[in-house]
């Protein structure tokens, strides 16, 4: 399928990428996105339940031709090890999200019932600020952030998305 631009729609694809855990891997893998003009949309990365591993899970834009080039040149580099493309698989997914919000003594209880609603919780108090951590989808995340603008969010850290497949298996 090609846009009325003549370029290929670009989705969001997520990949899960085990590979050695020794210095300097990630920099070898962020330097082969950027060399190819890729912007990584979210990165998270950990050592697996075996030490000598980690895990990356890596959220790019670009359509299914440019993803399987990525996924190709992935597994070429030594320290890769598997490289798995997630997208449109039944997954479990999770970010974490840090957000300080302004609001007034006045507000307070707007912002409060909000972070109730979305299962979130305030982890720091000021006389104008207030802390929230907020676990879940990226779009549960965005949905919250989206409804606490108006207050004047004042900072944001994410961890970016974190997935499994569903079931038994795994890829």
């Amino acid at each position: 399928m090609v846009s009325s631009n003549g370029n290929r729609p670009k989705r969001l694809h997520t990949l899960s990428v085990l590979v050695e855990n020794r210095p300097g891997v990630l920099a070898r893998i962020a330097g082969l996105f950027a060399r190819r003009s890729f912007n990584i949309e979210s990165l998270a990365v950990s050592t697996t339940d075996d030490p000598q591993t980690s895990r990356m899970t890596i959220v790019v834009g670009g359509d299914d031709d440019t993803i399987e080039q990525i996924t190709k040149q992935l597994n070429k580099l030594i320290d890769v090890i598997k490289v798995h493309d997630h997208t449109g698989e039944e997954i479990v997914e999770r970010e974490l999200a840090l957000l300080k919000v302004h609001c007034t003594m006045e507000q307070r209880h707007y912002v409060i019932q909000l972070v109730e609603i979305f299962r979130a919780s305030i982890v720091d108090v000021g006389a104008t600020m207030l802390t929230i951590e907020i676990t879940g989808s990226s779009d549960k995340i965005d949905a919250l952030m989206e409804l606490l603008r108006p207050f004047g969010i004042s900072e944001v850290v994410r961890t970016g998305k974190v997935i499994l497949s569903r079931g038994e298996k795994s890829p």
